[in-house]
């Protein structure tokens, strides 16, 4: 059983998804209630020991790190933005400083976005002059994150370049040289 446990957390690992037990054991080609029985033996075994690693059962099995050193995680691996927070934190970027109340009038769930962004501290937000809304603009991580160089302005420049060469016909990989807006890897 030991072994079929360790084949388990192998296919855990390497999964960027959750999984079913249906699914494991195909992968691994046994029998579901067996897979099921090792499973939870291994689920066990992380949660008795005091590392940083968990098996989440809450949508299938998947191997994660604990909620308790995310931070660290985000330090190394920035998390990927959804489309829709994206699009929020573009319109900041391309508008900042930006009001929060003009923020939700364009973008009706941008209150959770915003809160995402400034937990991920992409964005800041400090009290306008009369203190009733907030100004949102984006942060040195914000420019470090998307590898920028200069200020959250560039973003307009490559988005202007781009529409340009489309109205143009032109290719729009030929027509840019990002090499002044992006920093090399």
């Amino acid at each position: 059983m030991s072994s079929l446990k360790a084949k388990i957390e192998a296919v855990l690992f390497i999964t960027a998804q959750a999984l079913e037990v249906k699914d494991i054991a195909e992968i691994l080609k046994e029998e579901e209630d067996v897979v099921e029985e090792a499973l939870l033996e291994l689920i066990m075994d992380y949660s008795s020991r005091e590392g940083a690693l968990e098996i989440d059962d809450e949508n299938g099995y998947i191997l994660q790190v604990k909620e308790d050193y995310m931070d660290i995680v985000e330090q190394l691996c920035p998390v990927e933005l959804k489309p829709p927070v994206l699009k929020t934190l573009t319109i900041i970027a391309l508008k900042e400083p930006i009001r929060q109340s003009y923020l939700k009038e364009l973008r009706s769930n941008a209150y959770e976005h915003v809160q995402e962004l400034l937990k991920m501290g992409l964005i800041s937000r400090h009290r306008d002059k009369n203190g009733r809304s907030f100004n949102l603009k984006t942060t040195p991580k914000f420019k470090e994150y998307f590898k920028l160089k200069g200020d959250a302005k560039t973003l307009a420049k490559i988005i202007d370049i781009e529409k340009q060469a489309r109205e143009n016909g032109e290719d729009i990989e030929d027509s840019i040289d990002l090499s002044e807006f992006v920093e090399e890897n």
